[in-house]
């Protein structure tokens, strides 16, 4: 495998907020969802909307913590009989049109149904994906995609609990490329009322990985944004976008201006001031 030497644009991204001390919103959508051929149109509405870094989901049977709005998006997609390839086509796409970090999120299995880690890591880089995240693989088991994805050119992020103990955190930072995500709660995926509360945790990592800290969790109106950045570097919403494509496609709206207006909401909440 070769590897690559082109600069990561998840790095460059978070390079231009750090130096401009600004923060950043990494909305999250689903490959196939609200069907397929829909994802340029989506990816390019949230990129003028002020989505900094665009996580895509790929689809699968059996979705690892995702609360009933992404698991249905999932299943929909999946009952529309999108593949990886055809997320790979659409990413390849519209990567051009596109200035946001783009990451894949996907499953252990099925990365190595695709070739495993440097088979995956391969194509994703070739499609146009910035970075990757595999939400089930254990720290013990990373190191091959961690080697694959710096060999591809693609950030690696590993995911951090409440719940993790402080030793194993600090592990998990320090073995992540690109950012560090930092799950605001346990359990699933989904809206909440109150904004989560990271700052303590946040502080611990500071002193262990100079990487951007992003949140996610349970993050859904731009209070909830602006409470995360005043300790993180970005802030992840994921249920409540994908809610509002929902809600565009049943009232016969077009999901990607719905995608737009909610972003450029939650992308108020990045002022602090």
């Amino acid at each position: 495998m070769t590897e690559a030497n082109t600069t990561n644009r998840i790095d460059s991204v978070f390079g231009e907020h750090r130096r401009a001390n600004t923060r950043a919103l990494m909305p999250f959508v689903v490959g196939g969802h609200p069907s397929i051929g829909c994802l340029p149109e989506l990816l390019c509405a949230i990129d003028e909307a002020g989505g900094s870094v665009i996580e895509i989901g790929f689809p699968f049977s059996d979705p690892i913590a995702d609360g009933p709005v992404i698991s249905a998006a999932m299943h929909g997609a999946l009952q529309h009989d999108v593949t990886p390839s055809d997320i790979f086509r659409e990413i390849e796409r519209v990567r051009a049109d596109v200035r946001a970090g783009l990451v894949a999120m996907i499953s252990v299995s099925m990365v190595h149904r695709l070739g495993g880690p440097a088979g995956f890591a391969e194509r994703a880089a070739s499609a146009g994906f910035d970075g990757c995240i595999v939400p089930d693989v254990p720290l013990e088991e990373s190191e091959p995609f961690i080697e694959a994805c710096r060999c591809a050119g693609l950030a690696m992020s590993l995911l951090i609990a409440p719940t993790t103990p402080e030793e194993r955190a600090e592990k998990i930072a320090q073995r992540c490329t690109g950012f560090v995500y930092l799950l605001a709660r346990s359990g699933i995926t989904g809206e909440t009322a109150g904004p989560p509360e990271v700052a303590t945790r946040i502080e611990r990592l500071r002193r262990v990985t100079d990487l951007p800290i992003a949140v996610g969790f349970g993050i859904s109106n731009p209070g909830h944004v602006r409470a995360v950045v005043a300790h993180a570097d970005a802030a992840i919403v994921g249920s409540a976008l994908i809610r509002r494509i929902d809600d565009a496609v049943q009232t016969g709206q077009d999901p990607a201006l719905e995608a737009k207006a909610f972003v450029g909401t939650l992308v108020q909440g990045l002022h602090l001031r």
